[in-house]
């Protein structure tokens, strides 16, 4: 495949090279081919500039995961706009501070609309717009793009069509604005370009060594980096196909359908939803199980255990990747069984950039040394959008400070420990609360577990934990304690364990260490 300096022109030349094979599915309603998805991204970008989108404006978009998100995401890169993707489920206030702090100068949303977006984009004087695939019967059924903009008339450009032809996107073009998950601070803007995106389409397609011939259901939100550019658009930057849940998000309950009608080969997805997946599993088992090349796992640490289990129910390696949004998601990954050992415990070996632990006074660290990650590359974010205190301290010694403690073995793949924000100081003793969890995850009838500190008189932080049980199980803090004991050096072993039946997460399933320890000791999971 000819080498592309934009993902817009990576996608173009895919619609080229594999113009006639699938592209992206709605389970049930819809297929479309590379080519015409480019040519509704095309009519979805004429439809952009006609309204008055130029170079530059961001254009927020909040959708299920559906064939109008994607055609109207690729849409406002292709006229070299921003796109800015966000969480349909967000309160008014949330969407008010997100338009504002990306500055849109448009809100998408469906045809049916999203209520809170749109008293926030009116409070803000935000136009809005909204669309639908509809399909025309005919001798050949035909999908097209209905769309429409509550723009004064003044706004219109007339011959937006050739104005796409004419448009040439660029490397340096911010393609997308996201912010980050904000688990241990307040969410910090993150613009990246059109040469990140596909600098990281091209590091994912290697290391998975994804082609035409692949396929996946996407299960995460694609308002995320994860489901975004790990599922969606690295599969459509390999010329591969993906399927999006009829219900416009994961469903346990038509997920292995979708992949056998699919001919599914991979599918990446969070610990949570893995856990999901494999409690069906158990107490459900579907008749056949298509052959997968691999699974992936990323956004939170898989516990062993878990990743076990997974190998044996599904026949497939599991492979733990580690990413960031600043990142354009993928950083390290563990290696295909053709290209070498996955490690359990480890999220691998860098892919596509430098990779060092530094110390405090920025000192490469050993083998083995514990320090924090920090990285460079092609895939990586100039900096954070009017956050100067963010980007000093983000990019010092010439790296991007991830914020992670962790450390590389003599083989060269990496362990993570904990975020520096999260270690438990327990007098003294620097603890990671990864560590505990991945402990309380081997117990049979735990299914999530999250350590987390909290101040102490006599340590300064003592250790706490919350679990969820599995279905049907009476385990008590007793119980969990008595493991602990067992699995654990003494000054690890949680002073106090919370039995609870949720909680607090990211959309994307990441728990929120940070807020878990705000709502129990402060008693408001009402346990």
């Amino acid at each position: 495949m000819e080498t592309s300096t934009t993902l817009t022109g990576l996608l173009q030349s895919v619609a080229k090279k594999f113009p006639s094979r699938r592209a992206i599915s709605v389970a049930g309603k819809f297929d479309l081919t590379h080519s015409r998805l480019h040519e509704l991204v095309d009519s979805a970008a004429a439809h952009l500039i006609s309204a008055g989108i130029k170079p530059n404006d961001v254009v927020a978009l909040t959708f299920p995961n559906t064939i109008e998100y994607v055609v109207l995401f690729l849409a406002v890169i292709r006229v070299r706009a921003t796109a800015a993707p966000l969480n349909a489920a967000y309160t008014s206030e949330e969407f008010e501070f997100y338009l504002s702090d990306s500055e849109s100068k448009l809100l998408l949303t469906p045809s049916e609309g999203n209520e809170p977006a749109q008293a926030a984009a009116s409070k803000l004087n935000i136009p809005l717009g909204s669309a639908s695939l509809i399909q025309i019967e005919g001798e050949q059924q035909q999908t097209k793009l209905k769309f429409s903009i509550n723009q004064p008339e003044s706004d219109l450009i007339s011959n937006p069509v050739n104005s796409v032809t004419e448009l040439i996107n660029e490397p340096p073009d911010v393609a997308l604005f996201l912010h980050t998950s904000g688990t241990t601070s307040r969410p910090k803007g993150v613009p990246l370009s059109q040469h990140n995106l596909v600098s990281s389409v091209k590091n994912i397609e290697s290391v998975y060594r994804l082609s035409e011939s692949d396929s996946t259901v996407i299960v995460l939100p694609l308002f995320h980096v994860h489901g975004l550019i790990a599922g969606l658009l690295s599969s459509l930057g390999a010329g591969a196909s993906v399927a999006l849940p009829s219900a416009g998000r994961f469903s346990a309950s038509t997920f292995w359908k979708d992949m056998i009608q699919y001919n599914a080969t991979w599918y990446t997805a969070v610990p949570t939803i893995h856990q999901i997946i494999l409690d069906r599993h158990l107490n459900n088992p579907e008749p056949v199980y298509p052959k997968l090349r691999l699974i992936r796992s990323c956004s939170a640490l898989l516990a062993p255990v878990i990743l076990g289990r997974l190998e044996e129910a599904f026949g497939a390696p599991v492979l733990e990747a580690y990413a960031m949004t600043e990142a354009s998601h993928l950083m390290s990954s563990n290696p295909l069984p053709e290209d070498g050992p996955h490690k359990a415990g480890s999220v691998g070996k860098p892919v596509g950039q430098e990779m060092v632990i530094l110390d405090e006074s920025g000192r490469v660290m050993e083998v083995e040394v514990k320090g924090e990650v920090c990285i460079k590359g092609e895939n990586v974010t100039k900096g954070y959008k009017n956050n100067d205190e963010a980007n000093t301290t983000g990019f010092l010694f010439g790296w991007f400070h991830t914020g992670d403690i962790g450390y590389f073995d003599s083989d060269g793949y990496l362990y993570l420990v904990g975020r520096i924000k999260e270690l438990i100081n327990r007098g003294g003793e620097k603890i990671s609360p990864i560590e505990v969890d991945a402990v309380l995850l081997t117990h049979p009838e735990v299914a999530q577990a999250v350590a987390f500190g909290v101040p102490d008189q006599k340590y300064g932080e003592e250790i706490h934990c919350a679990i969820i049980p599995r279905e049907g199980s009476n385990i008590d803090e007793e119980e969990v304690l008595i493991y602990c004991k067992k699995n654990l050096t003494s000054f690890k072993v949680p002073k106090k364990v919370f039995i609870t039946d949720s909680l607090p997460k990211t959309a994307t399933g990441k728990i929120l260490r940070r807020l878990v320890a705000e709502h129990l000791v402060g008693g408001k999971l009402g346990i």
